[in-house]
């Protein structure tokens, strides 16, 4: 993954992972298949399992151990009610910084963003 990717990585990786779960639980290999087949790929168990260690830390994810078909048994993820309410604030937060980060990169006239602050202050 380059340096990029990484840094922009970091702030969304827990988000991502609460939108993974949202369907039903899942494993650690699993969830990194799912993140690459989105297009984050080589998305390294450095940075994968240390977030869903956080996620569960913060009651947003539960665990249970499952017999697997084909090897030794698996850690299994699943958001927790908070961790639905949790994913609901993220995706607003999400909404709102979308919209601002397109309005700076989509070549907005130079000074609009600040006369329309400027505009909103004095309201």
């Amino acid at each position: 993954m380059d340096s990029s990717t990484s840094r922009l990585l970091r702030g969304f990786l827990e988000p991502c992972l609460l939108a993974l779960l949202e369907g039903g639980p899942d494993y650690g290999l699993s969830l990194t298949r799912r993140l690459s087949e989105a297009g984050l790929e080589k998305v390294p168990g450095g940075s994968l399992y240390p977030a869903l260690t956080r996620l569960e830390r913060r009651g947003l994810l539960i665990t249970s151990v499952r017999p697997s078909d084909s090897g030794p048994a698996r850690k299994y993820y699943e958001l927790t009610d908070a961790g639905r309410a949790e994913l609901a604030t993220r995706r607003e937060e999400w909404r709102g910084f979308r919209t601002a980060f397109s309005a700076v990169l989509e070549a907005t006239p130079p000074g609009s963003i600040r006369s329309r602050a400027a505009a909103e202050a004095h309201q």
